[in-house]
């Protein structure tokens, strides 16, 4: 049964930005998570890695609010969000991503960021509706310019190469102003010459204070870019450590890493 969502208390500095507690998930009687114990601390950049159907995702959209676990919680900041919504989740201070594109390609750079910041503060209240969309495109550009997408802010979106389009994907999620990423599997489909820079700048937004939470397959980028690495089997949680600690598990080498590295 799902836990019943706690009532919201005060954010402690003990608090991590995100604790998962004994989380499962099953469908039809398959269990594709199980009983999963996992914090993203403040400030934390921490990777998932695992084989293909590891859970990896499967978790990610357990913490969005994509799916719900059937056990377990969610906490965001000490507060229970097991069953808030993804837009209430997104309001709480959630950012995502995902592994393909949710871009529409119809429009052009900036108007894909544009629609993000109208639509990130809704309904009457929305400063930027208020004020009209000089400061709508302010925004944008703004954001635009954090992830070095300037250039190509008159762009079709259908015309970006995948690296661009990742960070232009991360602009939209950046709008709301989150306080975690969740990013899912980011450097998906992205050509080797546009790996540095989109690592460049996921690390960036890290160390400004962004908490990350990070699915990737890219072992190279996991160990250039993490605090601590979580790595999933079979969907359940084989270790968590540091970078250097994991890669020298043998059971995780065993499980994953002797066929990457």
């Amino acid at each position: 049964m799902t836990a019943a969502a706690a009532p919201a208390g005060p954010v402690t500095t003990s608090d991590p930005a995100v604790r998962v507690q004994g989380v499962g998930f099953s469908v039809g009687g398959a269990v594709i998570l199980a009983d999963i114990d996992l914090t993203v601390d403040r400030g934390e950049l921490l990777a998932v890695i695992g084989p293909n159907g590891a859970g990896k995702s499967t978790l990610v959209n357990m913490i969005s609010g994509v799916a719900r676990p059937t056990s377990g919680r969610i906490l965001l900041d000490g507060t229970d969000v097991t069953r808030l919504s993804v837009r209430r989740r997104a309001r709480a201070g959630m950012g995502r991503t995902f592994q393909t594109s949710s871009l529409f390609n119809g429009l052009s750079t900036v108007q894909n960021v544009c629609f993000a910041v109208q639509s990130a503060a809704p309904g009457p209240l929305n400063p930027f509706r208020r004020a009209g969309s000089r400061v709508v495109m302010q925004e944008a550009l703004r954001l635009l310019d954090r992830v070095g997408m300037t250039a190509r802010a008159a762009w079709p979106t259908a015309a970006l190469s995948h690296g661009d389009k990742r960070k232009l994907e991360l602009a939209v999620a950046l709008a709301r102003r989150p306080s975690l990423l969740l990013l899912d599997e980011p450097m998906a489909g992205v050509a080797m010459e546009d790996v540095p820079s989109l690592t460049r700048l996921i690390g960036e937004l890290n160390r400004d204070g962004m908490t990350i939470c990070m699915v990737e397959h890219h072992m190279h980028v996991v160990l250039g870019l993490a605090d601590r690495i979580a790595v999933l089997h079979h969907g359940r949680l084989l270790a968590v450590g540091t970078p250097a600690e994991v890669t020298a598990d043998p059971e995780v080498r065993r499980a994953y890493l002797g066929d990457v590295l």
